[in-house]
Protein backbone atom coordinates (compact mmCIF):
# COMPACT_ATOMS: atom_id res chain seq x y z
CA UNK A 1 0.00 0.00 0.00
CA UNK A 2 2.81 2.53 0.67
CA UNK A 3 3.99 2.09 -2.94
CA UNK A 4 0.51 2.90 -4.27
CA UNK A 5 0.30 5.97 -2.02
CA UNK A 6 3.66 7.31 -3.20
CA UNK A 7 2.84 6.65 -6.86
CA UNK A 8 -0.56 8.31 -6.40
CA UNK A 9 1.06 11.44 -4.99
CA UNK A 10 3.57 11.53 -7.85
CA UNK A 11 0.85 11.07 -10.49
CA UNK A 12 -1.43 13.75 -9.03
CA UNK A 13 1.51 16.16 -8.92
CA UNK A 14 2.71 15.28 -12.41
CA UNK A 15 -0.72 15.52 -14.05
CA UNK A 16 -1.63 18.72 -12.21
CA UNK A 17 1.64 20.42 -13.20
CA UNK A 18 1.29 19.22 -16.78
CA UNK A 19 -2.28 20.51 -16.88
CA UNK A 20 -1.23 23.85 -15.44
CA UNK A 21 1.48 24.24 -18.08
CA UNK A 22 -0.98 23.32 -20.83
CA UNK A 23 -3.58 25.85 -19.70
CA UNK A 24 -0.90 28.48 -19.12
CA UNK A 25 0.41 27.99 -22.67
CA UNK A 26 -3.12 28.32 -24.02
CA UNK A 27 -3.72 31.44 -21.96
CA UNK A 28 -0.50 33.01 -23.27
CA UNK A 29 -0.79 32.01 -26.91
CA UNK A 30 -4.52 32.15 -27.56
CA UNK A 31 -4.77 35.97 -27.72
CA UNK A 32 -1.97 36.01 -30.32
CA UNK A 33 -3.78 33.67 -32.68
CA UNK A 34 -5.28 35.55 -35.58
CA UNK A 35 -8.46 33.60 -36.11
CA UNK A 36 -12.16 33.93 -35.40
CA UNK A 37 -13.17 33.25 -31.81
CA UNK A 38 -15.11 30.12 -32.79
CA UNK A 39 -11.87 28.59 -34.03
CA UNK A 40 -10.16 29.64 -30.82
CA UNK A 41 -12.75 27.64 -28.92
CA UNK A 42 -11.87 24.62 -31.07
CA UNK A 43 -8.18 25.13 -30.31
CA UNK A 44 -8.90 25.23 -26.57
CA UNK A 45 -11.02 22.10 -26.69
CA UNK A 46 -8.63 20.13 -28.89
CA UNK A 47 -5.58 21.02 -26.80
CA UNK A 48 -7.49 20.21 -23.60
CA UNK A 49 -8.64 16.90 -25.08
CA UNK A 50 -5.05 15.95 -25.92
CA UNK A 51 -3.90 16.96 -22.42
CA UNK A 52 -6.58 14.81 -20.78
CA UNK A 53 -5.77 11.90 -23.10
CA UNK A 54 -2.09 12.09 -22.17
CA UNK A 55 -2.97 12.20 -18.48
CA UNK A 56 -5.05 9.03 -18.82
CA UNK A 57 -2.11 7.39 -20.60
CA UNK A 58 0.17 8.31 -17.69
CA UNK A 59 -2.24 6.68 -15.24
CA UNK A 60 -2.65 3.66 -17.53
CA UNK A 61 1.11 3.13 -17.68
CA UNK A 62 1.35 3.47 -13.90
CA UNK A 63 -1.43 0.90 -13.43
CA UNK A 64 0.28 -1.50 -15.80
CA UNK A 65 3.71 -1.17 -14.20
CA UNK A 66 2.37 -1.38 -10.64
CA UNK A 67 0.46 -4.58 -11.36
CA UNK A 68 3.32 -6.10 -13.34
CA UNK A 69 6.20 -5.19 -11.03
CA UNK A 70 4.74 -3.75 -7.82
CA UNK A 71 2.78 -6.74 -6.49
CA UNK A 72 -0.17 -4.47 -5.62
CA UNK A 73 -3.02 -6.54 -7.03
CA UNK A 74 -4.43 -6.79 -10.50
CA UNK A 75 -7.02 -5.43 -12.87
CA UNK A 76 -9.61 -7.97 -13.94
CA UNK A 77 -12.14 -7.78 -16.71
CA UNK A 78 -13.59 -9.44 -19.79
CA UNK A 79 -10.08 -9.94 -21.20
CA UNK A 80 -6.75 -11.00 -19.77
CA UNK A 81 -4.66 -8.42 -17.94
CA UNK A 82 -2.83 -6.32 -20.54
CA UNK A 83 -1.56 -2.85 -21.31
CA UNK A 84 -4.72 -2.22 -23.33
CA UNK A 85 -6.89 -3.25 -20.38
CA UNK A 86 -5.02 -0.79 -18.17
CA UNK A 87 -5.54 1.99 -20.70
CA UNK A 88 -9.25 1.21 -20.94
CA UNK A 89 -9.55 1.11 -17.15
CA UNK A 90 -7.67 4.41 -16.87
CA UNK A 91 -9.94 6.20 -19.37
CA UNK A 92 -13.04 4.90 -17.56
CA UNK A 93 -11.69 5.92 -14.18
CA UNK A 94 -10.25 9.35 -15.09
CA UNK A 95 -13.53 10.42 -16.68
CA UNK A 96 -15.62 8.82 -13.91
CA UNK A 97 -17.49 6.99 -16.66
CA UNK A 98 -17.48 3.84 -14.58
CA UNK A 99 -18.56 1.11 -16.97
CA UNK A 100 -16.97 -1.32 -14.58
CA UNK A 101 -15.67 -3.64 -17.32
CA UNK A 102 -12.27 -3.66 -15.63
CA UNK A 103 -12.01 -3.82 -11.87
CA UNK A 104 -8.91 -3.23 -9.77
CA UNK A 105 -8.29 -5.77 -7.02
CA UNK A 106 -5.95 -5.30 -4.10
CA UNK A 107 -4.11 -2.16 -3.02
CA UNK A 108 -4.19 -0.80 -6.60
CA UNK A 109 -7.84 0.10 -5.95
CA UNK A 110 -6.62 3.17 -4.04
CA UNK A 111 -4.98 4.47 -7.22
CA UNK A 112 -8.31 4.17 -9.04
CA UNK A 113 -9.95 6.44 -6.46
CA UNK A 114 -7.14 8.96 -6.69
CA UNK A 115 -7.29 8.93 -10.50
CA UNK A 116 -11.05 9.51 -10.48
CA UNK A 117 -10.71 12.48 -8.13
CA UNK A 118 -7.76 13.91 -10.06
CA UNK A 119 -9.61 13.50 -13.36
CA UNK A 120 -12.71 15.19 -11.95
CA UNK A 121 -10.68 18.16 -10.72
CA UNK A 122 -8.71 18.53 -13.96
CA UNK A 123 -11.82 18.26 -16.14
CA UNK A 124 -13.58 20.87 -13.99
CA UNK A 125 -10.50 23.10 -14.21
CA UNK A 126 -10.58 22.78 -18.01
CA UNK A 127 -14.28 23.65 -18.11
CA UNK A 128 -13.68 26.71 -15.93
CA UNK A 129 -10.72 27.80 -18.04
CA UNK A 130 -12.70 27.36 -21.26
CA UNK A 131 -15.54 29.46 -19.90
CA UNK A 132 -13.23 32.26 -18.74
CA UNK A 133 -11.29 32.35 -22.01
CA UNK A 134 -14.43 32.47 -24.12
CA UNK A 135 -16.01 35.06 -21.87
CA UNK A 136 -12.99 37.28 -22.51
CA UNK A 137 -13.54 37.05 -26.27
CA UNK A 138 -17.29 37.51 -26.02
CA UNK A 139 -16.83 40.68 -23.99
CA UNK A 140 -14.12 41.96 -26.29
CA UNK A 141 -16.50 41.65 -29.23
CA UNK A 142 -13.92 40.04 -31.48
CA UNK A 143 -15.21 38.78 -34.85
CA UNK A 144 -17.13 35.55 -34.77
Amino acid sequence: MPLVAVVSLILVSLCTLFHYETLDALNTRLPRLRMPRRRKLLVVLLVAFVAHALETVVYGIANYLLVLYGDVGTITGPTEFSFTACMHHSAETYTSLGYGDFTPEGPIRALAGVEALNGLLLIAWTASFTYLEMERYWKAGTPR
